[in-house]
């Protein structure tokens, strides 16, 4: 879920380098998102919930008076997807932060990921987790009840352009079949107590090992990787 591609760039502004960006959001602090750990194989677990991966972009939603900017790991705005910032926006909430991914989706429901690359399709926010909402910090908050006020808010919105990240609790090892039959990523599991942090690790992933979408990628981003560094070595 890496941004960017050979044939369009992804268009962002880096917002390290901007020292008042606090000021411009006077009230949200900036986060890291947190990263799943890769394990190998499924499991079952009493104290985990269980997510289908989506294939896109990981971005975090900061939204406050009236606008929303889409920021991703690596603390870029990502400006490609103004409809979809402008959707979030109207989101009856003083402030949030919202976690998910920008995806595109098929027919069946399944991210495309060269869909949201090439921009060919309407864009959602898959959204797992509500990291602030109305002033109020909600990362010390167990898992299960940020994700619970996340889907109240998604609900009351009727907004299109969310999809809330429905979950299984303790079957990892059957909801990974599943998405395997389907060709889809993978899944995360999440300990469903766990506070919203880097440390301990709470979040892991595993990947559907046969997933047809990964095939060239790897490639794909070397050669942009080239390219770039062509441009700016001129």
């Amino acid at each position: 879920m890496r941004p960017g591609g050979p044939k369009r760039q992804l268009q962002t502004t880096n917002l390290l380098n901007r020292p008042n960006c606090r000021d411009n959001y006077s009230v949200l602090p900036r986060i890291q998102p947190v990263a799943p750990k890769r394990i190998q194989a499924p499991f079952d677990h009493t104290e985990f919930v269980f997510e289908l991966k989506m294939d896109g972009w990981r971005c975090l939603a900061y939204i406050e008076n009236g606008a929303c900017r889409l920021i991703s790991r690596k603390q870029n705005q990502l400006k490609s997807f103004g409809q979809l910032a402008g959707a979030l926006a109207k989101l009856k909430v003083q402030n949030a932060i919202i976690d998910g991914e920008v995806v595109c989706l098929d027919p069946k429901g399944r991210s495309v990921f060269q869909d949201v690359r090439r921009r060919k399709a309407h864009a959602i926010l898959y959204c797992f987790d509500l990291l602030w909402l109305n002033n109020e910090d909600l990362r010390n908050l167990p898992l299960v009840e940020r994700k619970l006020r996340l889907r109240h808010l998604i609900r009351a919105s009727r907004n299109r352009s969310l999809l809330y990240a429905s979950h299984m609790e303790r079957h990892g090892v059957r909801l990974f079949q599943a998405i395997c039959e389907q060709d889809c990523e993978g899944i995360v599991g999440k300990y469903k107590r766990g506070a919203y942090a880097a440390k301990p690790v709470s979040w892991v992933k595993i990947l559907n090992p046969s997933y047809s979408q990964m095939r060239g990628r790897e490639e794909m981003f070397e050669r942009f990787r080239e390219r770039r560094e062509h441009v700016e070595s001129r």
